[in-house]
């Protein structure tokens, strides 16, 4: 780790030339344009209160851009260099360094513009102002911070044309790079907005962006929430109900039983925003696009920042938290099962746990109910058990999963996994039973009032309906496209397909949407397993359940007939016509079958394509790829590499998505494998896997979970609501104080 104090005065020699560098101004805008800001500032708190304060690196065009956004404003502009510390010093900045050295200088910045006071004004801090804590908290209080985030690449390149290849500080034993990545830590700290600005952008282009920055963040107004099944009439007379992305992650479900989508859609990103990402880690891309997705007045930068580290920082075994492994031709696998459960689930709830706490009321418990068809429900119990110990006496979680259609070890995972906390509860039925129950639950407004008044307890969702479950799956998706350009098997713009295996259709509708956010994905590729609803439909346009029967697979993550993440997508391709996802919604639930119109249908197979595979040829895909490369997949990514050989057309390179590690379903594995088993005990399975050394290695949080003597005792309740109804009651009295 380096010493604060070594670099504490890190800057640049040139200090006159900042203004200068290879930030090219383009031509102004139209006065209108001027005009148009100025009327909108001249109508909301900043101008004549708040400062626009930007920070940055050396050569991130601090001064350059500042001085646009000021003249396009028509206030001050304030360099702190400048303006401030060589008038207060009367003597240049390089004299300064000279006659103090470097350990003092930043002390004696840090006094200067601790005098310093300006309001309406757009203020140009030096690159080294974030490393002096109480000054930068004395002007952040009458300032919005705008970090102008440069790749460290483009920033050397910078410099380096500027033939600047020394920071002040430096000592000859760090490279520039080093200390340019040290830096990041401080404005992290500090920053309220962050606009991204990669080599390619004018300082034009940048100050626009400031501007477009801080009128989002003065405006949460914008970002709103509707349900999929509310009508455009019907909003226009609710604007006293928005619904803000707080309100959706408490909420979970639409009181009118739909999906909650954001109102003007998700953000767009630039090619060159996504290309400023690609030398970036996974953790860096996360913030980037979820600070983009949440709005600050719901969760401020630092805060997601703070819990995007928790989530990410120690609990994934591979340090690259989604990597993308090359398997054969031009097919790569985006490894999702390196968390704690061992499942691509994870992401999403190491995630949401510490959202969801921060975003409810503290007024209130909460308890978050969820239907699992396996993986989801020991990554809940592992990602609400890691809260805080105040989190956790007021958040509970239940899980409700099909008796026999989990796994053995998924079983022994969720019950394991139960905490003071986080309970399992087996239900003798499939899947689409609990799901529908919990959904029939929350909008059962006699029973949660009845909770809320008896127990001030409240109900919330962390399935897939619930929005911030699917903010995370969107990252992963657009970090592996970035990946395949980093590891120069494409270059940004060029296609791609990917390949997931799905039931509920929320992983595939998170790769649609990173879609829409700018990611070259060309095709989706459904894959389903002998439960092929969804391939059907998307081939047919008919979604039909009469007559069909869940049928036990050995992928049961994708043994689903009723697809709850589906409503989204309909809303979305029927140009959020929510009177016609009620209309199909209903016609399923009454009839068991709904056709989408013929133009609906073809915008859907733009985007999607689907197939399905048996039993056998699953076994088989998994005993084929680890006989020609010693890679074992699990049956879920098996399906998914049936279906992609199937329909690729190899004109660009596959991402498949690996959902699961194959640990998770050994039997099914030692059988595909040829392998007798010895035992039914899951862990000697485990390690009979482990001993043919395969790629990748047998999980080793799912080996320490089943070590462990977990509670063996949970519920198992039958296929009845009032049933269920009265087993949430009985835990919550076992965990909540009643109000009475």
């Amino acid at each position: 780790m380096f010493q604060v104090v070594q670099y504490q005065s890190l800057r640049l020699i040139t200090q006159n030339s900042l203004s200068s560098m290879c930030l090219k101004l383009m031509p102004s805008r139209p006065v209108a344009f001027a005009q148009i800001w100025k009327s909108w500032f001249s109508s909301c708190p900043l101008v004549g209160n708040k400062n626009i304060i930007l920070m940055g690196a050396p050569g991130a065009g601090k001064t350059t851009v500042g001085r646009i956004v000021g003249q396009k404003l028509d206030c001050p502009v304030i360099d702190i260099d400048d303006d401030v510390l060589e008038t207060t010093w009367n003597m240049s900045v390089s004299e300064k360094l000279q006659d103090v050295g470097n350990e003092q200088f930043l002390e004696e910045e840090g006094k200067a513009l601790l005098e310093f006071s300006a309001s309406g004004s757009v203020i140009s801090l030096t690159g080294s102002n974030p490393m002096h804590a109480a000054s930068m908290q004395h002007v952040k209080k009458n300032g919005i911070v705008v970090y102008l985030d440069v790749p460290t690449t483009v920033i050397m390149s910078r410099l380096k044309s500027m033939k600047v290849d020394r920071i002040v500080g430096q000592s000859p034993s760090v490279s520039l790079k080093d200390i340019l990545q040290f830096r990041k830590q401080f404005y992290k700290r500090w920053y309220d907005i962050r606009v991204l600005c990669g080599g390619d952008v004018t300082a034009e282009v940048a100050a626009e962006k400031v501007l477009d920055a801080v009128k989002r963040y003065q405006n949460s107004e914008l970002e709103t929430f509707i349900s999929t099944r509310s009508s455009r009439s019907g909003r226009s007379m609710e604007k006293d109900s928005d619904k803000y992305f707080s309100d959706v992650v408490t909420q979970g479900l639409a009181s009118d039983g739909g999906l909650f989508v954001p109102e003007k859609g998700l953000p767009k990103f630039t090619a060159g925003e996504w290309q400023s990402l690609i030398e970036a880690t996974y953790v860096e891309r996360a913030q980037v696009i979820l600070e983009r997705c949440i709005h600050p007045d719901d969760i401020p930068a630092s805060k997601l920042a703070e819990i995007i580290e928790t989530a990410y920082g120690e609990n994934f075994a591979c340090s690259k938290i989604a990597p993308v492994r090359h398997l054969t031709g031009n097919q790569f696998l985006l490894e999702l099962f390196h968390g704690p459960t061992a499942s691509f689930k994870d992401f999403a709830l190491q995630l949401v746990p510490h959202i969801f706490a921060y975003c409810i009321p503290r007024s209130c418990n909460y308890l978050i109910l969820v239907a699992t068809s396996g993986d989801t429900g020991s990554a809940v119990l592992d990602g609400f058990s890691r809260l805080h110990d105040t989190d956790r006496q007021r958040i509970a979680v239940m899980i409700f999963f099909p008796e026999d259609g989990v796994s053995h070890i998924q079983k022994s995972q969720m019950i394991g996994c139960q905490k003071e906390n986080a309970w399992s509860v087996g239900v003798r039925s499939d899947f689409d039973f609990c799901q529908t129950a919990i959904k029939q639950i929350f909008t059962n407004s006699d029973y949660t009032g009845f909770l809320t008044v008896e127990y001030g307890t409240a109900l919330a969702a962390a399935n897939s309906i619930n929005w911030a479950r699917l903010l995370p799956q969107i990252v992963y998706h657009a970090s592996a496209y970035l990946d395949l350009v980093h590891q120069d098997v494409i270059p940004f713009g060029s296609p791609v397909d990917v390949c997931i295996p799905t039931g509920n259709f929320g992983n595939i509708l998170a790769a649609l949407y990173a879609k829409m956010m700018g990611i070259p994905i060309r095709k989706c590729i459904c894959a389903s397993n002998e439960n092929n609803v969804l391939t059907d439909f998307i081939r047919t346009g008919v979604y039909d359940l009469r007559g069909r029967k869940l049928i036990p697979t050995f992928s049961p993550a994708v043994d689903i007939l009723k697809s709850s993440n589906l409503e989204r997508y309909l809303h979305l391709i029927a140009n959020e016509d929510g009177q016609l996802v009620t209309q199909l919604h209903n016609q399923l639930e009454n009839q068991g079958h709904f056709q989408l119109q013929e133009d609906l249908l073809k915008k859907l197979q733009q985007d999607l394509v689907a197939g399905w595979c048996s039993e056998e040829e699953c076994l088989a895909a998994i005993h084929s790829v680890y006989s020609t490369t010693g890679y074992i997949l699990d049956t879920h990514t098996a399906i998914a590499k049936v279906v992609a050989d199937r329909l690729q057309d190899r004109t660009c390179p596959i991402i498949i998505s690996s959902t699961a590690h194959y640990s998770k379903f050994a039997p099914a594995i030692l059988r595909a494998l040829k392998i007798a088993e010895i035992n039914q005990n899951p862990l000697s399975q485990l390690h009979l896997l482990n001993s043919y050394s395969p790629l990748p290695p047998v999980h080793w949080g799912l080996l320490e979970t089943l070590k462990k003597k977990g509670n063996e005792d949970y519920q198992v309740c039958a296929p009845d609501m009032s049933m269920l109804m009265s087993t949430i009651e009985t835990l919550i009295q076992n965990h909540f104080m009643r109000v009475h």
